[in-house]
């Protein structure tokens, strides 16, 4: 199967790479995204996230006339969703982005259509999908899983995206991939299509089992994580240094134990264990105590931070990194933007706050007393305290000739002082 135009919903930190990429293997594809911003920041060949080559490749492909974006969607041989799927105050799947971007594409959709759903969701959400589509399209049959020999018009399937950020346009090329389809062709359909750019293997399998591959991908990442992580809430009080419990232990041939931080963060780990416990509540307690041990971390920090000689003087903190990982922008559900809320409730000293990557604070700090952005060196000279919280490597400190005399949390292990 050949697809001449591919339909990109969401431009988002999965959506415009996988654009991009296919647009360089030669595809027209159109982005399609609801905000103006990003829609004109594209066209412009200019990449509105933070992504390593991310702007060499979308320069390239707007050049050529192959990418290009929108805000609504257009008739295309094949459709990815790429959207968000946050949760709830109870942690229950957000389904809404899912569901208008399906509603979208309704409209333009023809026979003989493809519809993949990259966005990570909940189990069953593939086979929602079909049914919001067969209730706008009745004109069009959709693959059904209880069924999946049965004729259909459009093939529906899932296929999990498996990337880092900061590495996303090599591992959208090299990763494996596990694509879920509804029907019988949709998953052979799905991998015709990424066979352009991936070059890892493609393992096809039904959506269900896809949804909760990717799931249980990230829950087991978050329970090792947790682990750690608990080691180190036993050790600190005990003024035992984690780090070089973990070290030691790592040295047993059978074990291999994460290194503890402040919390986790991203779109993924922190929030797709919530989707299976969702599914199961009651069949799911280790999930759930993971998530709240790792939710619970920035919690433990500002503490620790608190309790620092120089805050109690009220010396003024400098919180280093808002981003839940390293030399990318993204922050979403990031620790470290908890750890700040958390101490404010704690202390009345000044919060400075650095971040390499933005150029204002997220509202939810700006609105907080006393707390304010500064660059680097001059939050390091004027702060009595000093907290790693994402390991920048714009953070580097040479010989820690300036921490000297001051108080240093380093939460990340990435400082060897």
């Amino acid at each position: 199967m050949v697809y001449d135009h591919v339909c990109v919903v969401g431009l988002g930190y999965v959506g415009l790479p996988t654009a991009a990429v296919l647009a360089s293997r030669g595809i027209r594809v159109t982005g399609v995204d609801v905000n103006p911003k990003t829609v004109a920041s594209i066209n412009a060949g200019q990449p509105h996230i933070i992504e390593t080559d991310l702007d060499m490749v979308v320069h390239g492909a707007v050049s050529k006339g192959q990418l290009s974006a929108r805000i609504d969607s257009v008739e295309a041989d094949a459709f990815i969703i790429a959207v968000p799927t946050p949760f709830d105050e109870n942690h229950k799947p957000d389904l809404s982005y899912l569901e208008a971007a399906t509603h979208a594409i309704a409209p333009v959709l023809k026979k003989g259509d493809l519809v993949v759903v990259e966005s990570t969701v909940p189990i069953g959400a593939t086979q929602q999908v079909a049914s919001w589509l067969a209730a706008d399209r009745p004109d069009l049959k959709m693959p059904e899983l209880s069924n999946p020999t049965a004729a259909h018009d459009i093939c529906i399937a899932h296929s999990p995206e498996r990337v880092l950020p900061g590495r996303v346009l090599l591992e959208l090329v090299n990763n494996d991939r596990v694509i879920g389809g509804l029907g019988d062709d949709c998953a052979e359909r799905t991998a015709s299509l990424y066979a352009v750019v991936v070059e890892g293997e493609m393992h096809l399998t039904t959506a269900p089992t896809a949804e909760l591959v990717k799931l249980a991908e990230n829950a087991y990442r978050d329970v090792n994580i947790a682990f750690a992580n608990e080691l180190a809430n036993v050790a600190d009080p005990l003024g035992i240094n984690v780090r070089d419990v973990v070290r030691l232990a790592n040295h047993h041939p059978r074990v291999n134990i994460l290194s503890p931080g402040p919390g986790v963060g991203g779109h993924c780990i922190a929030v797709d264990p919530w989707f299976i416990a969702a599914t199961a509540p009651e069949r799911t307690p280790l999930i759930q105590t993971a998530r709240h041990v790792n939710d619970g971390r920035p919690a433990v920090i500002a503490k620790q931070i608190a309790s620092l000689t120089s805050v109690k003087n009220g010396a003024p903190i400098a919180c280093l990194g808002l981003s839940y990982k390293a030399d990318i922008d993204d922050l979403r559900e990031s620790p470290s933007i908890h750890v700040v809320t958390e101490l404010r409730n704690l202390v009345d000293n000044p919060i400075i706050v650095v971040e390499p990557h933005t150029e204002v604070l997220p509202k939810s700090l700006a609105a907080l007393a006393d707390t304010r952005l500064m660059p680097f060196d001059e939050a390091v000279a004027e702060a009595g305290a000093i907290v790693l919280l994402t390991d920048h490597k714009a953070f580097s400190i040479g010989n820690g000739e300036a921490l000297k005399g001051k108080d240093v949390l380093n939460t990340r292990g990435a400082w060897s002082i």
